[in-house]
């Protein structure tokens, strides 16, 4: 978080960050957090008690959400929605799951796929990333992040730099000609072309 566009963000009080230990929220000296399953079974399971604790312990935490494989997938648009949170608590699950009762104390699930990671902390770092990039001024040319992959339904186009010629593969000549009207109009058929070529549910949502 202090590094790159978010590093910049913070130091421009466009955003700032508040990291809370569950930990430091348990009922005994060891901070122990999880216990086993009722009911038995593998792995151990987040406690409720101190996680509602840390959670009450925000004075104001605005939407909160539990980082879950069940949530609702994270795409761009939610990103989008996202960004225009005052404040935002997001809740990094570890161990086998979180106590079912959790779910009485959040406003939603978040997932960032279909797979399985140890803890809800990278989950919280992407979505943070894709967060606030969004915001205003956090990316010095608004332009970069308009024209996104994803933000208009669409892959992003082809991109192309110097040299001119590598190894025969050469720039396509519409991006040296100058005209800027024909250059969008290539930019958006390529970007269509790429979407149906790549990522054809996109098109089809």
């Amino acid at each position: 978080m202090e590094t790159s566009i978010i590093g910049r963000a913070k130091e421009k009080g466009i955003v700032s960050f508040n990291i809370i230990n569950i930990r430091d929220f348990s009922s005994d000296s060891y901070g122990t957090v999880d216990d086993t399953p009722y009911g038995g079974g593998p792995g151990m399971i987040m406690k409720v008690e101190p996680i509602v604790r840390a959670l009450e312990s925000i004075k104001e935490r605005g939407k909160t959400y539990l980082l879950s494989p069940r949530g609702k997938k994270f795409n761009q648009r939610m990103a989008r929605k996202l960004s225009g949170e005052e404040i935002l608590s997001l809740l990094c699950g570890r161990y086998k799951g979180v106590d079912e009762r959790v779910g009485d104390f959040v406003d939603g699930e978040i997932s960032i796929g279909d797979y399985v990671l140890s803890g809800g902390e990278v989950a919280a770092m992407v979505i943070v990333e894709a967060v606030v990039r969004l915001l205003p001024s956090a990316v010095g040319d608004v332009n970069s992040v308009n024209t996104d992959s994803f933000e208009r339904g669409l892959l992003d186009s082809p991109s192309y730099t110097r040299p001119r010629d590598f190894r025969g593969k050469e720039v396509p000549e519409v991006l040296l000609s100058g005209d800027h009207g024909k250059i969008e109009l290539w930019r958006e058929e390529e970007a269509i072309k790429l979407t149906k070529k790549y990522r054809k549910d996109i098109m089809d949502n």
